[in-house]
């Protein structure tokens, strides 16, 4: 059986961010061919998680929708099926921008695979990118290694989505990273069924003072406060209002003094539905003590290691503290680590802090996000590594608002027909694009820009002058660029 070796757009990584880049350039009309090192699509939705949780943050504080296209029609052709539960916007969710809109993971990932079909996007999978051909600083494909050994596939343009910018660190592309000591830890998540709900309800109305409440008090002007947020736990009867659970702090403590406990994180889960419905608990639990960077094969072996004993130590927590857990069992433990902080690209903008504070416009902007800059802080705050107790790069979007994401965020400095979508496109450690919204949105337009580019003849970086093109093209696939709604 021969197979293709040139293609117009390749997309390296088959994550949110690759799923999204991939739909994108096919739709366009380029002859796409998406690589995946493992033999599932999803990355964060399928591999690492949260998954299901994700789809959280579609909205800013203002309860506006700010994030649209494929992240959108994922969600509504699952609602459509039955595999997604309705958005759940409460007055006190909408001020935090923390409105949830659940679906199930397996069926998302069944779902873009049923998507690349329709698309006609060619799946290369269990591949692994180890190299990139170039002709000067133009790239020109990728080589690659899996059952059939090494070989070389040509494409015009190469989008990276690896997470961690592996294929633009190939390629020669300037990235940045912070150091081992300073890297956010990285966690291995595993799903729980089997919890009576009721029970743990029972508790959590009777001890809201045991809740992290960061999630929803933000410094907005409406802002909830902690007596509100206190109320809405003490009259809480359906668990899917929570969306997430963090805390346990008399339990913790307790345990801790028992040695049933280890000091490193925080005590909590997300809430993950199946179908009919159904709720799990979804634990993001474990974080590597002595950090490892994404770049280091010895450094990840250590943090799987570690990150498995500390998965044990938390389910014993819950099996024998919390109330709803006697019964409970763990139904999968996620088959790699969720990175969450890794190198990025150096592009022709970088994003910042500042310009997410700002909630700043861009002329060449290709979608827009209203989660806060220093994320990494936030999340250390309760679950993961209480080493991490810096704040001083936190940002939060101005009144509530949107800010843009340009399109030179994408474009790796001094390479040619090389873009970058998802977590290592060009921005500061503050305003870090990880989650999957973000993702996605950086992927989608990535996968039009590096079709419109084969289509009109020019480089991505070229395609600039265009861009009026390329938004207008994101626009009629349902991307929110300019207005929320």
């Amino acid at each position: 059986m021969g197979y293709d070796t040139k293609y117009d757009v390749i997309v390296c990584g088959g994550g949110t961010s690759g799923v999204a880049a991939a739909i994108a350039s096919a739709r366009n009309g380029a002859k796409t061919l998406l690589i995946e090192r493992t033999g599932v699509l999803g990355g964060q939705m399928s591999l690492s998680g949260p998954p299901g949780f994700a789809y959280a943050r579609l909205f800013n504080s203002q309860g506006k929708r700010d994030v649209g296209g494929i992240v959108e029609e994922t969600y509504q052709r699952l609602l459509k099926s039955g595999h997604a539960l309705p958005e759940w916007r409460s007055p006190i969710r909408e001020k935090a921008a923390y409105t949830f809109s659940y679906i199930d993971p397996d069926w998302w990932v069944a779902l873009v695979f049923e998507m690349m079909e329709e698309e006609g996007v060619e799946l290369l999978l269990d591949t692994l990118v180890v190299g990139v051909e170039k002709d000067g600083d133009t790239v020109t494909g990728v080589a690659v290694e899996n059952a059939n050994g090494r070989n070389t596939i040509h494409g015009q343009v190469v989008v990276d989505c690896t997470g961690e910018g592996y294929v633009s660190m190939q390629a020669g592309a300037e990235t940045a990273c912070v150091d081992r000591d300073t890297i956010q830890p990285h966690t291995l998540a595993f799903t729980v069924d089997g919890v009576d709900w009721d029970k743990l309800l029972t508790y959590i109305r009777t001890n809201p003072d045991q809740f992290s409440f960061k999630q929803l008090i933000f410094p907005y002007e409406n802002a909830n406060t902690r007596e509100e947020v206190e109320e809405y736990y003490r009259k809480c009867y359906d668990i899917k209002e929570l969306g997430e659970i963090m805390g346990f702090y008399e339990l913790r403590d307790m345990a801790l003094k028992n040695g049933d406990w280890h000091p490193y994180s925080g005590a909590g889960f997300f809430l993950t539905p199946k179908e009919g419905g159904h709720i799990q608990a979804h634990f993001q639990h474990s974080s590597q003590v002595d950090h490892a960077v994404p770049t280091d094969a010895w450094d990840l072996t250590r943090c799987n290691i570690e990150c498995r004993k500390q998965n044990m130590i938390a389910w014993r927590f819950f099996k024998n503290y919390v109330p709803g857990f006697e019964h409970a069992y763990i139904t999968r433990t996620c088959t790699e680590l969720r990175l969450r902080e890794g190198p990025r690209i150096v592009g022709e903008y970088v994003l910042t802090r500042d310009d997410v504070a700002d909630c700043r416009q861009f002329p060449d902007t290709i979608g827009k996000s209203s989660f806060k800059a220093g994320g990494y802080h936030v999340a250390a705050m309760d679950t993961l590594a209480v080493c991490h107790t810096g704040k001083n790069d936190m940002a939060f979007p101005k009144d509530g608002g949107s800010y843009d994401i340009p399109y030179r965020c994408l474009l790796p400095k001094k390479i040619e027909n090389l873009l970058a979508a998802g977590k290592c496109v060009s921005t500061d450690r503050p305003a870090y694009l990880r989650y999957l919204h973000q993702t996605m949105v950086t992927g989608q337009a990535a996968g039009t820009a590096a079709a419109l580019s084969v289509k009109k003849g020019v480089t991505p970086r070229a395609l600039q002058a265009d861009i009026k093109e390329l938004q207008e093209n994101l626009v009629g696939q349902g991307a929110i660029l300019f207005e929320t709604r």
